[in-house]
């Protein structure tokens, strides 16, 4: 028998049911997922290559390792922004470092390639290869991210 309290019973459950599968949906929106056919037509060879596949640029070769403006390095490959300038500093490696990442912009994961543990940073949105977090950075942090500038793009400041 249906009675007024198993009636909206029944409608407080389809109405959370929704609203857990509306919360669902919107954090899918927020992580971008192509197919491998997609990143290759909408990235250069060089932007495939270390976003990706993990790979990394030859140093000194990226004209953001020398960029000084204010504004923000995003994502090569979503456009998220990653890091901010008022954090970047000339490590003499040959990468744009910083000494800290934006909040919750990047992931980080141990990486085991090349015969040695490191701690591999990735794009927290697309999930794409950025570089690598170091503990022999500036203060405040003590942490150097070395990112492929490739694998980064540079938004100015608006003044």
């Amino acid at each position: 028998m249906l009675t007024r309290r198993t009636a909206l019973s029944g409608l407080a459950a389809i109405a959370s049911a929704n609203l857990l599968a509306f919360r669902g949906a919107r954090a899918q929106e927020a992580h971008i997922v192509r197919t491998d056919a997609d990143w290759r037509s909408t990235l250069t060879p060089d932007q495939y290559a270390v976003l990706r596949k993990e790979g990394t640029e030859r140093p000194f070769t990226s004209p953001l390792l020398h960029e000084e403006r204010k504004g923000v390095f995003a994502c090569a490959g979503c456009g998220s922004d990653a890091f901010s300038s008022s954090t970047k500093f000339d490590s003499g490696t040959g990468w744009p470092s910083f000494w800290a990442p934006l909040d919750k912009a990047v992931d980080e994961h141990t990486d085991h390639s090349w015969g040695m543990t490191r701690t591999a940073v990735s794009c927290h949105r697309c999930e794409g290869h950025l570089g690598h977090v170091f503990n022999d950075g500036p203060k405040p942090t003590g942490l150097r991210y070395c990112m492929n500038g490739v694998a980064l793009t540079f938004k100015p400041a608006t003044a």
